[in-house]
């Protein structure tokens, strides 16, 4: 038995008795994280005054990514440990179970801190697609095993790390692709491309698009209801700000404009403006400093989800009421009165 084959056995058995802990932790009581900031009357449409912020797991690296596969009845949630290089699956009947292990780097040298998927969503079909730091690439799962990789390059150079992830209705994704994922982020000698950007992929042809580069850290990604603007976050603490982009016909943006700016609380509270999603009446349910910001659809600040953790991401499922948070360490969700786009 050859020594490499020793340590993988090793390594799968410790991921799998990580997972197992997961679980049953998991299952063990209800307990809840942070409090619910109400600063307009509006967010009592949108959280009841009982809402809490249930911990449905805890004990992971750095979380990121959840989205909801299936339907409410036998779907099931996935999220990512990017750290870990691991995808993990929730059910509310077995808790916490191993999904995909390596889930963003398939290389065999030391690839950086965060070599996992991190962002996850769901094509037109309903398969998971993944943004991988490692491996550098989107990729779909396909329904038969193994993966298929949609978009490593850009002209030829090399993208940087797909972060997160939007699914048009027509079945194109839009993805940003910052330096986090590479070791040494932007001073990285493996970096090929000049900007940091945001790209789209066409399920027609499957050809990919640079469709901004306004952003110098573009993370989370979401499209308003109608699909005529675009919604992308950017995780710089000197610039912590959401833009929103009008969506041309033809599947391009033109010139974004400011949304909302953060930069004033960045070290009051943990964390920057990261992952986000939209609801059905435009509302943006976004990860920022001090947790979950909800905005109407006009950029007013309804309330806040305090996590008081840095807060990575969020995502609908179950019956498109629940809110999953992946904030550092926890997985939770909150049941809303509002309903994610699907």
């Amino acid at each position: 038995m050859s020594l490499r084959f020793t340590l993988l056995v090793t390594f799968f058995f410790l991921v799998h008795m990580a997972s197992n802990s997961l679980t049953s932790h998991a299952q063990t009581s209800k307990r809840t994280l942070g409090k619910i900031e109400r600063f307009d009357s509006q967010l009592d449409g949108l959280l009841g005054p009982d809402a809490q912020l249930e911990i449905l797991a805890d004990g992971f690296t750095w979380t990121e990514g959840p989205v909801w596969m299936g339907d409410a009845a036998t779907g099931h949630l996935l999220f990512s440990d990017i750290p870990r290089n691991t995808t993990f699956k929730w059910t509310a009947k077995d808790g916490i179970q191993l999904f995909m292990n390596p889930s963003g780097y398939t290389g065999v040298t030391y690839y950086g801190l965060e070599p996992g998927s991190n962002g996850l969503l769901k094509d037109i079909d309903g398969n998971l697609v993944s943004c991988e730091h490692g491996d550098r690439r989107v990729s779909v799962l396909t329904p038969g095993g193994g993966k298929r990789t949609l978009a490593d390059n850009y002209q030829g150079k090399r993208l940087n790390s797909p972060n997160d992830g939007v699914l048009k209705s027509n079945g194109d994704i839009y993805f940003t692709d910052p330096p986090y994922g590479l070791p040494m982020r932007e001073n990285d000698p493996r970096r090929e491309l000049e900007h940091f950007g945001v790209y789209r992929i066409s399920k027609k042809d499957g050809s990919l698009t640079l469709i901004s580069t306004e952003l110098q850290r573009p993370n989370g990604i979401g499209f308003s209801p109608d699909e005529k603007t675009l919604y992308v976050a950017q995780s710089d603490p000197k610039k912590a700000i959401w833009m929103s982009f009008p969506v041309a016909a033809d599947g391009t943006v033109g010139k974004g404009t400011l949304f909302y700016d953060a930069t004033a609380e960045v070290g009051k509270m943990p964390g920057l403006p990261d992952g986000l999603s939209v609801d059905t009446q435009g509302n943006l349910w976004a990860s920022g400093p001090g947790g979950i910001w909800i905005f109407n659809k006009d950029a007013k600040l309804l309330g806040r989800i305090n996590t008081g953790e840095r807060t990575s991401n969020c995502g609908f499922g179950e019956d498109g009421s629940t809110l999953f948070v992946t904030a550092d360490s926890y997985l939770c969700k909150i049941k809303t009165k509002a309903k994610g786009v699907q």
